[in-house]
């Protein structure tokens, strides 16, 4: 089939295997240009499929050519129905390691279950033994708690009082004003239970339980800060709050796995573009004015690019440069006080008429888009294509 990008407000439902294929090749070509570095040998990534934790996976495969075990949720191509970009990520990142000779297996399932943490912990015994790094990379709308069955949702709103601010719609540049009515108790509550810490410390639990975390191991989750401008709606909001509670599940981590001298870290990462990102009001504003001016400046970093300055120049360096309240900060090009005032500056200036000339609103797009295998060079998009495409360790 003839594969194009079909939308639902921010919601893309359609993508592209080999789009999304040459996406994960651009990706592995760039750590493998970088070179190889002194990492973990045996890595399990929760949240393996997209983004962070992709690019976590390919930065382990190829950089410091590791085992990895990925886990994720992600929609096999049904009938006419492409599968989710995830599902072609995965396939593609899987043919091109087992082809070179490393070791990559997935697990397809809800991560907030205890069977499929069961399963992973099977497949760690198995073929690895231990594991030295465990990546929490997980993004769910909702959480199933895996003992009474619940359904908790999150929500991106304001807390306290209702919020108000500039946004852009990046399909066709409009600004406009947004408001949103601020969360209920119920719904802070419950974002704190999907995006928070509570199932990252059952993950490690579990794990420990069973014998699978190598002395010294280390674990990281990846959070945001972001500036004054996104923080009513970001930091200050929901989802900073579960944000909050996620950074803090670190001590309790920390005391669980003392014994095996192992190790918690959140890693505070840059803004980028990502399908939640693309959903908050304020932020593709913020994005595309801040992409303009770390483009500018020659600073600019994509999920591959943060995540190898991650793994080499802190957590295997022996330099974590942790901030006060011990995250390792690699925002810390787009928090940079020029970088700010630049930004601020254009949040002032931009308007309809102008908003091409002072934000990198075709970058955001080409990013949004390349979410899902759209815009790749070296893509003939009015080709057939075969929209089912096989993960090979799922295949097994």
């Amino acid at each position: 089939m003839v594969i194009q990008p079909k939308f639902r407000g921010f919601i893309c439902t359609t993508a592209h295997p080999v789009g999304c294929a040459e996406n994960v090749k651009q990706q592995i070509g760039y750590v493998k240009k970088q070179g190889k570095f002194n990492g973990p040998k045996n890595v399990l990534i929760i949240g393996a499929s997209t983004g962070y934790g992709l690019a976590s996976r390919i930065t382990a495969t190829f950089g410091a050519g590791s085992k990895t075990l990925g886990v994720f949720f992600e929609r096999p191509a049904i009938g006419g129905r492409t599968a989710s970009a995830g599902w072609y990520n995965t396939a593609a990142f899987e043919k091109v390691a087992l082809a070179e000779g490393y070791y990559a297996k997935s697990i397809n399932g809800d991560a907030f279950s205890h069977e499929i943490k069961d399963q992973t912990i099977q497949t760690i015994k198995a073929d690895m033994g231990k594991v030295d790094l465990v990546i929490y990379s997980l993004a769910s709308p909702r959480r199933t708690d895996p003992d009474t069955k619940q359904i908790y949702t999150s929500v991106i709103k304001p807390i306290g009082k209702p919020f108000q601010g500039k946004t852009v719609d990046f399909h066709t540049g409009e600004i406009s004003t947004a408001k949103v009515e601020p969360a209920t108790e119920q719904e802070e509550i419950e974002t704190v239970k999907v995006m928070g810490g509570e199932d990252w410390i059952l993950w490690i639990k579990a794990l420990k339980e069973a014998n699978v975390l190598a002395d010294q191991f280390v674990t990281l989750a990846y959070s945001y800060v972001g500036p004054k401008l996104t923080r009513p709606i970001y930091r200050d909001g929901t989802i900073g709050k579960a944000k909050d509670d996620l950074e803090a599940s670190v001590d309790t981590i920390n005391a669980l796995v003392k014994d095996l001298n192992g190790q918690a870290y959140v890693a505070v990462n840059k803004a980028l573009v990502t399908q939640s990102s693309s959903a908050i009001p304020v932020v593709p504003l913020y994005i595309s004015l801040l992409f303009k001016v770390m483009k500018e400046k020659g600073i600019h970093e994509g999920c591959i690019e943060q995540i190898y300055r991650l793994f080499t120049e802190r957590i295997y360096s022996g330099d974590l440069a942790l901030d006060e309240q011990g995250r390792i900060r690699v925002d810390d090009w787009e928090m940079r006080e020029d970088v700010q005032a630049e930004v601020a500056k254009l949040w002032e200036q931009v308007t309809n008429d102008n908003i091409d000339l002072l934000a990198d609103l075709a970058g955001f797009r080409n990013d949004f888009f390349a979410l899902f295998g759209f815009g790749l060079p070296n893509v003939d998009y009015e080709a057939e294509v075969d929209q089912v495409v096989a993960i090979p360790s799922l295949e097994e």
